[in-house]
């Protein structure tokens, strides 16, 4: 067996430039949204927005009716997959990556066993599901209630969280599409999609999952894709596809794998500036982050449990962001650098390409589009 130590080493910016083309961040890509959401395997939905700006950081020509359009033909749906925490995926990837995934759901409840004493799990997905498809999509609240019916001495939020990680519960439209607004109300990703739809697609293998997390995030370390997925022991995986990928080191060691021919650019290779939302999966599906996020940076982008938007300046994070009434507020980490002063026109033309895009206030001509540095808490 050969010596891990002769794996080449792949640098940090070089890693940078790599994850950043898998990203679609070095150059917006020519597809279409569907497209781009099954490539980067969904899109981090804790908030409406995030996924729209994501794919217009990413995408040519891209404008939120094109995702909302797909959101509305359930094309794409909003659900809890990987970590715990909603993404926007295609009908595809819903329907294969939640069973993936389900394990580490199942293994959630267990943290809400003291609120769950003498109740029976098998008993309580029957009565959720039945609840939640035999009427109209439900919230969250209502189907609490109706669990407290049959164990009125359980505790409601653990409940609710039994719910949600035993059964596949999609936010049904309007939640979730660009210019409206709606309660979240919830069915099963079955009854949302069809039960022949569902019954036709199956659960996606681990080792074809792992090849699709590495042509969009790679090269990457086992731990790396657990951390994205939210999931354990997949080494066995990567030892099975480990003939067929290339191995290399990072600059601590450890050891990367990838696609044989995934794009790996060189590292002086120009990044342009991206403004991407809060939540981006590029920021959190790495264990070790440094590929994007500079040990300076670490930290920044996160006060308390709340996340800022964020923008890359040459592939890495450099400021924060924030639009309101056609305005858009940059806060540069280090405003004074020699980087930072020779990017200006640059992430001032982003920024109006942005707001050309996404600003949702007709009334605002174009000519009164504007982008200021300085803090965005004013």
């Amino acid at each position: 067996m050969v010596s891990r130590t002769t794996h080449p080493v792949i640098g940090t910016r070089s890693l940078n430039r790599a994850t950043l083309a898998r990203q679609l961040l070095l150059g917006r890509a020519g597809m279409s949204a569907r497209d781009a959401v099954g490539h980067l395997l969904g899109l981090q939905a804790q908030n409406v927005k995030p996924p729209y700006y994501q794919l217009h950081a990413r995408l040519a020509g891209f404008r939120p009716a094109e995702l909302a359009g797909l959101m509305e033909s359930r094309e794409v749906v909003r659900m809890v997959t990987m970590r715990s925490t909603i993404h926007t995926h295609t009908a595809h990837d819903a329907l294969t990556l939640r069973p993936l995934v389900q394990p580490a759901r199942d293994r959630e409840v267990g943290h809400f066993r003291k609120g769950l004493v003498g109740v029976d799990l098998e008993r309580l997905t029957a009565r959720a599901r039945a609840f939640v498809e035999a009427g109209p999509p439900r919230t969250m609240g209502e189907i609490r209630e109706e669990l407290l019916t049959q164990w009125p001495g359980a505790d409601p939020q653990s409940l609710a969280v039994a719910a949600r990680c035993r059964l596949p519960l999609v936010q049904v439209t309007p939640r979730g599409v660009w210019g409206r607004s709606g309660q979240v109300r919830l069915t099963t990703l079955e009854n949302w999609l069809g039960s022949e739809r569902a019954a036709a697609a199956g659960a996606a293998s681990v080792d074809d999952v792992v090849l699709r997390y590495l042509g969009a995030f790679g090269p990457a370390s086992v731990k790396d894709m657990q951390t994205w997925a939210g999931l354990t022991r997949l080494r066995g995986a990567f030892e099975r596809l480990r003939p067929g990928l290339m191995v290399f080191r990072d600059e601590n060691g450890a050891e990367l794998f990838d696609l044989p021919d995934a794009p790996r650019p060189d590292p002086d290779v120009p990044a342009p500036p991206r403004f991407l939302p809060e939540f981006d999966n590029l920021l959190l599906s790495h264990a070790d982050r440094t590929r994007v996020i500079t040990p300076e940076a670490k930290g920044r982008s996160w006060a308390g449990n709340q996340a800022y938007r964020t923008l890359l300046l040459d592939g890495f994070l450099a400021g924060l962001w924030k639009a309101d009434a056609g305005v858009l507020t940059v806060e540069l980490f280090a405003p004074e650098s020699k980087a930072a002063k020779a990017a200006k026109e640059e992430i001032v033309a982003e920024g109006e390409l942005l707001l050309a895009a996404m600003e949702e206030d007709p009334q605002t001509p174009a000519g009164r589009w504007s982008v200021r540095f300085g803090s965005i808490h004013g």
